[in-house]
């Protein structure tokens, strides 16, 4: 269904708001209200409206309804990256409960340099946007001063500080890593290798486990950095190269589960066996984790969760809803499997 009308005089028009209201039978302004603020509006009125905005092919102007009411009903997300499952569940998550409150989520992959996060971001802003999602607190200081002037709501998610730039939700990495490091300390191993993605959070939970592991005499760690996107081609890759160097590991700590994959794939190709001839753990407890043989130790993070409350604290602020909690430590599990 195309929104062409014709009117009076014969000649092709676009379909307004009078128009719908006129097939709905209600008033143009129950029709604002159902397409701009649904949650005022009972469902059956808000199926009656889209009924007849399937009928008569209204495309809304939310442009002119932002000027209307200062909103524009988009919320921009920014993550680094989506070519694997990191951040897959907490977008969704998003985008969901963003949909439910009557909001459109524009996503932007932005990559891990704090150049091209700043440059995108300046570019979304021009949309008006009614609130942003960061991933992360480290930002450049002209982004956090373009988004000071812009003086719209902003959630920082998946990392933790006392000086957000407005609203936060998420987790320690530093506190993550330590955990790694006192279990693996507990089972008496002293022979680490560190397989981590060239991201600063993950560089985070490295030098946690590692501060812990050196606190006990005589541990010997190896460190290997990789490159994005870390995919199990990339896992492989870095144990064949550590072991080529004649090193032998008690333990391999990677900072994803695609990368500890990938290791404990490169590891059955060569006769070894997880864990027996050594233990691989993983981050995120992503949804092949519990189901890879063996299945892979990891830490866990309620993406989903994460994604639900981001979005609420935004669309609350933005509606005028005191945020009891800007800041949200959503916490982290060890999640004891096979792999370790």
């Amino acid at each position: 269904m195309n929104n062409i009308i014709k009117n009076h005089t014969g000649r092709s028009r676009s379909a307004t708001l009078e128009d719908v209201a006129r097939e709905a039978g209600l008033s143009p302004m129950t029709v604002s209200r159902a397409l701009n603020n649904p949650k005022v509006v009972r469902p059956a009125t808000i199926a009656r409206v889209m009924q007849a905005v399937n009928v008569t092919g209204y495309i809304p102007n939310m442009l002119a309804g932002g000027l209307a009411t200062s909103r524009t009903k988009l919320i921009a997300v920014v993550v680094p990256q989506i070519n694997n499952n990191m951040f897959v569940d907490t977008v969704q998550a998003i985008s969901d409960e963003l949909a439910a409150r009557g909001y459109h989520m524009l996503l932007c992959i932005v990559g891990y340099e704090p150049d091209a996060e700043t440059e995108i971001v300046a570019t979304l802003l021009s949309r008006r946007p009614d609130g942003i999602v960061l991933t992360g607190i480290h930002h450049s200081s002209d982004l956090k001063r373009i988004i000071l002037n812009a003086n719209i709501p902003v959630v920082e998610i998946w990392d933790l500080t006392p000086t957000p730039i407005d609203m936060l939700i998420g987790f320690s990495h530093e506190k993550v890593g330590n955990a790694i490091g006192e279990y693996f300390l507990e089972k008496g191993f002293t022979r680490f290798g560190f397989i981590c993605a060239s991201d600063r959070r993950a560089v985070v939970r490295k030098n946690g486990a590692i501060s812990v592991l050196r606190s006990q005499p005589g541990t010997e760690i190896r460190e290997m950095m990789v490159s994005l996107p870390a995919n199990m081609e990339v896992g492989r890759a870095a144990l064949k190269e550590m072991l080529s160097r004649g090193e032998r590991f008690d333990a391999i700590i990677c900072s994803s589960d695609t990368l500890a994959q990938g290791v404990i794939m490169e590891a059955e190709a060569r006769g070894l066996r997880v864990p027996d001839d050594f233990s691989v753990m993983g981050f995120a407890d992503l949804n092949f984790a519990a189901h890879n043989r063996p299945s892979i130790t990891t830490v866990s993070v309620d993406k989903w969760a994460l994604g639900i409350r981001a979005a609420t604290m935004l669309a609350d602020r933005i509606e005028g809803i005191k945020v009891e909690e800007p800041i949200v430590d959503t916490g982290y599990r060890l999640v004891i499997r096979e792999s370790a």
